[in-house]
């Protein structure tokens, strides 16, 4: 598909239309067994996965996050709302971030508000998501920006040649705007306060 096709950037917004958070009251009122917790996972987050034969959350994940004390354990082998939500950032995070930083980020809040009866994980969630629909906007606003740009890169080069090298540019925009994001995030985690203190 050539980057000058429209198609080429409606299918990516259209894509970007498809990915959204689970709204908290989705979250099951019970607790849920592994096997239970990672079903529903799958299905919540499925649109989020790059292959279909992708798996979003794994029980080795699962209980690595919990050895590695960046998902709090279950309590008889039951995960709670709290821990679905706390998976939820983690699964986000998990991608970008390394474990050390996912519990710099993590451990304080779950310190905090995991088991607290005021101001709980799912009001931090709801809170942090309810940023998404203006943040969609203003993301599908930058990506049409870049692809506009890349369009018109590489005019000198023969028409086969400028397809793919358009393609080229316009993935390089969105790898330096991650690259630059993620550089800014590695800062302020670097500079938050060490929660074993």
């Amino acid at each position: 598909m050539k980057l000058d096709d429209k198609d080429f950037l409606n299918n990516i917004l259209q894509e970007l239309d498809s990915i959204g958070h689970i709204e908290s009251a989705d979250f099951p009122n019970i607790d849920l067994y592994m096997d239970q917790l990672t079903t529903f996972m799958e299905q919540q987050l499925k649109n989020t996965k790059r292959y279909a034969d992708d798996k979003v959350l794994t029980k080795t994940m699962i209980n690595n996050y919990a050895k590695n004390h960046v998902l709090p354990p279950p309590e008889r082998k039951q995960y709670s709302t709290e821990h679905m939500l706390t998976l939820i950032f983690i699964y986000y995070f998990k991608n970008i971030l390394s474990i050390t930083d996912i519990q710099k980020v993590l451990v304080p809040i779950q310190e905090k508000y995991f088991d607290s009866k005021n101001f709980t994980m799912r009001d931090i969630y709801d809170e942090v998501f309810s940023m998404e629909p203006e943040l969609m906007g203003q993301l599908k606003e930058d990506i049409t920006t870049k692809y506009n740009q890349s369009t018109e890169t590489f005019s000198h080069v023969s028409p086969k040649e400028q397809a793919y090298l358009q393609k080229f540019a316009f993935l390089c925009e969105l790898c330096f705007d991650i690259y630059l994001k993620k550089h800014i995030v590695e800062k302020l985690i670097d500079e938050l306060p060490d929660s074993s203190q």
